[in-house]
């Protein structure tokens, strides 16, 4: 990243101590407000990751930074035989858990505190490896891509979901006072956390997109690296394989 940003700019915690408060704190709305802030469209993009991490028959696979749970139920009803949901945040994993419990997916999905950091698994390990609005949180964005890659097996899928920056005017314009005013205004209202809705257009920002984080995916190790802008590039997957 181009520079370090964090929930709590008071705060004396590390930034991995702080995203997990504040996910903590913001995981009974987190959900609703992901479906308002993106007026529903995140669920189509979290499609195309799901359909490009199950392309070559994944059998197990890993939801890095898996929150509530969306991707892993995606990829557990998509055919994945085996899937681990792993987070920080136990708030968000409760609810990830209920999810996974109300669709009867308990037989395919372990949801696990984890960090990205420090992977608890073995050497080529998953067939797939997904994170959804992720990778920007990792206090160390290079060590937590390479814990990935460690865990991933050869000719395995990483496929990333993230926000980026539009560079086409208005769309470019547009976003930036979105950011800025509406999604902190729209926070406040909706969640206790005041503080959250202001890191997450922040950090967002700061996250090195496009080209420059395909760069970043090679230096780590992965062979390929691809940038798929979604709608006027307001998010970007990207698939890397090992």
């Amino acid at each position: 990243m181009s520079k370090k940003v964090t929930p709590y700019k008071n705060s004396t915690l590390g930034k991995k101590e702080q995203v997990r408060e504040m996910f903590d704190n913001v995981s009974g709305n987190y959900d609703f407000l992901n479906r308002l802030f993106t007026m529903g469209i995140d669920q189509g993009w979290r499609k195309k990751v799901v359909k490009i991490a199950t392309q070559n028959k994944a059998k197990k696979a890993l939801d890095v930074a898996t929150g509530t749970g969306d991707l892993a139920v995606m990829l557990a009803e998509a055919g994945v035989e085996e899937v681990i949901g792993l987070d920080l945040s136990p708030g968000m994993l409760a609810l990830g858990k209920e999810k996974v419990h109300q669709k009867k997916l308990d037989h395919k999905i372990e949801m696990i505190i984890g960090d990205s950091e420090n992977l608890p698994f073995e050497d080529n390990t998953f067939d797939a490896i997904t994170v959804g609005f992720g990778v920007r949180n990792f206090e160390n964005l290079e060590k937590g891509l390479s814990e990935i890659l460690r865990v991933l097996k050869p000719k395995g899928t990483f496929v990333v979901l993230e926000t980026s920056q539009p560079t086409r005017t208005p769309f470019k314009q547009g976003y930036n006072l979105y950011g800025k005013y509406v999604i902190p205004t729209l926070g406040k209202l909706f969640s206790k956390d005041k503080s959250a809705y202001n890191y997450l257009p922040e950090s967002a920002a700061a996250f090195p997109y496009g080209m420059v984080f395909c760069e970043i995916l090679k230096k780590v190790g992965f062979t390929t690296a691809v940038d798929l802008p979604q709608h006027q590039g307001i998010a970007t997957i990207y698939e890397a394989t090992k």
